[in-house]
This record gives C-alpha cells, sequence and structure tokens, in this order.
C-alpha cells in the first residue's frame, strides 16, 4: 500500500493508481450543477461520498464547506487557486455555511513556525489572497486553530480513538507533534457539526486525503457518542511546474508561478515554459503540436482560459500547426499578466477589509 504523506515532498505519479489504491471516486462532473472550469475539464478528478453533497445541493439541504491555511510563508504559488475556485462554487451552491481555518498550531508542530508569526502572515497576507482569489468573505467563518476551544477539545476527545499503529499507518510516522496536529486536522474538519449534524465538502489536493481518512475513521468510531457525519472530499490534480514536474512547487521558484509576484519576473518564466513544439517551426507546421505535454496549455485549461469553446479552439490550432509556441507564449504571457494584476489590485482591496470578517474565538 502506497502512502500519502500531506507534511511531505513525494508525489503520486498516477492518479488512476490512487483512486484504486486509496478507495475513491472517480469524479462525475454530472453530479454538480453549473460544474466549474475544473470540475468539467478533468482538473478535479476525484471524491468521497459526493453524492451526498450532490444530493444537498439538489434538494437545498444543509451541508458546509470547509478549508484551511497553512501559514507557512509569505506568499503562495498558483496551484492554491483550485482550492479557492471549488470553495467559491460551494458558496455559490447552497453551502449553509463556510468555514476557513488558520492551521496555527499545525504551522508550528510541523513547520516551526511561531503562532505570532503564523496570526501575522495569515492576516497580511493569506486571507486577503483567499478572498482576492474568489473566496466570499461575507459567506465565511474565520478562525484560528488556536483560539478554537472546541476544536482542541475534540481533539483531545478523538485521542483516545486513534492507536499510534493505526496513525503510522495512515501516515507512515507517529511523531507526537504530528499525531497532535493531525488530530486538531479532525476537530477543525467536524467542528462545524458541533451545532448541527450535516454533511461537509473538503476540497483539497490529493495530498489531504489521509486527512480525510483519519477523520472518516473517527466518525466511525465516535458515532454512539456523537453522531457526527462523515466528511465528503472533493479532490484536484497538482497545477505542474512549468518545467513539466508534476507539482508546482516554492522549491524550484525558477518554475513556479508565485502570489504575489511581479508581472516581469512571471512573464519570464512563463516564456521559459515546457511546450508541446516540435524542434522545427516547419516540422510543427506539418506535424502540429503536442498541448497534452504543453505547460502553457495546462495553465490555460487549469486557469487561464474560462471558455471551453475557446480552450479547445487553441487545442486544434495547435494540433494542426496553426498555433506556432511563440505565439502562443505572447498569448499567454498576455493573459498571466492581465490576472497578476487583477490580483494585486484585488488583494489589496481584501487587506483594507481584514476588520470587517467574521473571526470566532471559542
Amino acid at each position: 500500500m502506497k502512502l500519502i504523506d500531506p507534511w511531505g515532498a513525494e508525489l503520486p505519479e498516477d492518479y488512476t493508481s490512487i483512486i484504486k489504491d486509496f478507495g475513491l471516486e472517480h469524479f462525475d462532473p454530472k453530479l454538480f450543477p453549473e460544474a466549474n472550469r475544473v470540475m468539467r475539464r478533468g482538473v478535479v478528478f476525484a471524491g468521497r461520498d459526493l453524492g451526498r453533497i450532490s444530493e444537498a445541493i439538489k434538494h437545498k439541504k444543509p451541508y458546509y464547506v470547509l478549508s484551511g491555511i497553512m501559514p507557512s510563508g509569505d506568499r503562495i504559488h498558483f496551484g492554491n487557486k483550485v482550492v479557492v475556485e471549488n470553495i467559491k462554487y460551494f458558496q455559490e451552491h447552497g453551502a449553509t455555511s463556510t468555514y476557513m481555518l488558520v492551521a496555527d498550531l499545525e504551522a508550528a508542530s510541523a513547520r516551526g513556525v511561531t503562532l505570532e508569526e503564523a496570526r501575522r502572515r495569515a492576516i497580511e497576507f493569506h486571507i486577503p489572497a483567499y478572498i482576492a482569489l474568489g473566496l466570499d468573505p461575507k459567506k465565511t467563518t474565520f478562525y484560528f486553530q488556536s483560539e478554537n476551544q472546541k476544536v482542541l477539545h475534540l481533539a483531545y476527545e478523538f485521542a483516545k480513538k486513534v492507536t499510534s499503529a493505526e496513525f503510522r499507518a495512515i501516515y507512515g510516522t507517529n511523531d507526537p507533534g504530528r499525531v497532535m496536529a493531525a488530530l486538531t486536522q479532525a476537530g477543525d474538519i467536524l467542528f462545524p457539526q458541533m451545532d448541527q449534524r450535516m454533511p461537509g465538502i473538503i476540497p483539497v489536493g490529493i495530498d489531504q486525503d489521509p486527512h480525510l481518512r483519519l477523520t472518516r475513521d473517527i466518525c466511525h468510531r465516535t458515532n454512539e457518542k456523537y453522531g457526527f457525519v462523515a466528511p465528503s472530499a472533493i479532490y484536484h490534480k497538482y497545477t505542474p511546474s512549468l518545467d513539466g514536474d508534476l507539482k508546482m512547487s516554492k522549491s524550484k521558484p525558477e518554475s513556479c508561478v508565485e502570489l504575489p509576484e511581479p508581472v516581469n519576473a512571471v512573464l519570464k518564466k512563463v516564456k521559459r515554459a515546457k511546450t508541446g513544439g516540435r524542434d522545427t517551426e516547419d516540422e510543427q507546421r506539418k506535424k502540429g503540436g503536442i498541448p497534452e505535454i504543453c505547460m502553457i496549455f495546462e495553465m490555460y485549461k487549469q486557469h487561464l482560459i474560462e471558455d471551453d469553446k475557446e480552450l479547445d479552439k487553441v487545442y486544434k490550432d495547435c494540433t494542426k500547426g496553426e498555433l506556432l509556441c511563440g505565439t502562443d507564449k505572447a498569448n499567454a504571457c498576455n493573459r498571466m499578466g492581465t490576472f497578476m494584476e487583477d490580483f494585486t489590485r484585488k488583494l489589496e482591496k481584501a487587506r483594507n477589509s481584514i476588520d470587517k470578517l467574521n473571526f470566532i474565538r471559542l
């Protein structure tokens, strides 16, 4: 059995095998009305108990959406945009409540970030950045793990239900700091049900699945006392690195689009991105390009082109040899520059409104 480490750098190479190995559901965009761009295009590829959320949307029943912020740095990368887009989708499709937690305790235990530094980063950057990417602050409740006593109480309750061997089987380690971080995550995921038992959807990358599996196991083991509804999850693929690696990572800054980042710096990276072009222009005009291995096309698919017909035209023009890589990169630079300028403007606006947000302290 493979392991997925939410704190590590090892990445799954085959999403199909991940679905099989971890008992996930293949994602079907027909389950959800008006599926968003990343749902329609296969960027969202798997989930758990998605039918439960689909039924809640269809019959207008209560459900919540929850995600977390790990304030381990002063920037995020382009891939975080997918999480926010999926949160936004559920906010627009009947979610009764949205919770955005700041994982300051996990940052302290797993990343060595002080609580004070975690708070500063969250307030000054991470929360405004999520709002700039599309999170609706009027529909969102925010909190810091360290200030939510109900979450901490749940974590200590859950500690009675998980053995050291079981934790090692899920995470590959039973380091005490990470044990507590994971149990606190379970408390976060189930916290919205303290007042009302209802389904919840957690949009995450596949590297966070261990937390979902642990939480779902805990739900079954505490059913008699709490009666929590096991959380649903929706998983998206990673945004690839511009050099073609599976996941964009800040450890490779030359191939990672960070937010925020000066426009000129981003455009230099885009111009160096791996493409599906041929060795010469003549060969590409004759044989066409290969968009399936082109990082520019992947950026279009995941982030930069909203209209499906427009994306399809780019694909066809590339494969027919009518769109060459130089022109394609120039077009991508224009789109990326527009996005980055818009993001920067919205980020500053969100920073100026931070005192209006709904924070809870329990």
